[in-house]
């Protein structure tokens, strides 16, 4: 396995790109739109450069790893000689199938099909397919080249070969591999976002502010982030639709979304995406302001 395709070039996608063509595999990134493939190659000559500050990569091993880097704007080109592919696309049901539906296609006999969903059933994936036993999941975590998690879904008719290869290509790649079975938001999900949920109602039921729930969770539970921050770095959006998938897997109202959660969602307060969630993020500053609506 040495060629590898990613499709879509926003944070995940050219995450993945990065860390793949870092550890020396031919790397095609795949996107719609010329202008945002040209973003996210700036945007991993950035991250290379950061390496390099910390003393973990060299300029010869940054110059490599855009090298490895090829950037594509028709899928059936970008695909042509994949030995993987890893679909990275918007978090939509209707674009992932179609997208895996054309890559069944368009790829060779022997490509394996990956999507890094977040959510979305492996096995409903594969089914858009002729081929549900080389479909798999491949979560990766953000920020992909720091975060060692990945998490490796198995569909109901994923093959064993096909994830124990996967598996030993994220080795390869010096992250560790989980595998979980696919259920309604897997491992990650189905514990972070009930999690995230709850810390929204203690908001909305005036329990505390936005800084006192993180604080608590921060320094009493030792997490490096509070999950009101977290949910605007992941997208309020995106947890949203995480929680629907998971009400809708399940049927239990404890994954049902926080009417305060569907609010802001409604009202275009995305987080850091959109400058605005439970907290202000202005370009250029790293102050942590509280929005407007939740300063007391």
């Amino acid at each position: 396995m040495k060629n590898i395709a990613v499709i879509g070039s926003g944070t995940m996608g050219n995450g993945i790109a990065h860390v793949f063509a870092q550890y020396g595999y031919n790397v095609s990134l795949i996107d719609i739109n010329e202008t945002a493939l040209q973003k996210a190659l700036q945007t991993i000559g950035g991250n290379l450069d950061r390496q390099i500050k910390k003393d973990t990569l060299t300029e010869e091993a940054k110059a490599s790893t855009l090298n490895n880097i090829k950037i594509y704007t028709q899928l059936a080109e970008g695909v042509a000689q994949a030995d993987l592919v890893v679909e990275a696309a918007t978090e939509n049901p209707v674009t992932k199938l179609n997208i895996f539906t054309e890559l069944d296609k368009v790829c060779p006999a022997h490509t394996i099909l990956a999507s890094n969903t977040s959510s979305i059933s492996i096995t409903k994936i594969g089914s858009a397919t002729k081929r549900p036993e080389k479909v798999i999941g491949m979560h990766f975590m953000n920020p992909v080249p720091v975060m060692k998690l990945v998490e490796v879904i198995r569909g109901y008719a994923t093959s064993s070969e096909v994830t124990a290869t996967i598996m030993d290509l994220s080795k390869k790649l010096e992250k560790v591999p989980v595998e979980v079975n696919d259920y309604p938001g897997f491992v990650s999900n189905r514990i972070l976002m009930p999690m995230i949920n709850e810390a929204i109602y203690t908001l909305f039921e005036g329990v505390a502010g936005v800084q006192e729930i993180d604080t608590v969770m921060k320094l009493g539970m030792a997490h490096p982030m509070g999950p009101l921050q977290l949910a605007d770095f992941i997208g309020l959006d995106v947890c949203k639709y995480i929680l629907d998938v998971l009400y809708a897997g399940f049927g239990n109202p404890k994954y049902a979304p926080c009417p305060l959660l569907v609010n802001m969602v409604q009202a275009g307060h995305l987080g850091v995406k959109s400058g605005k969630g439970f907290y202000v993020y202005t370009q250029g500053s790293k102050d942590l302001v509280v929005a407007d609506s939740f300063k007391k």
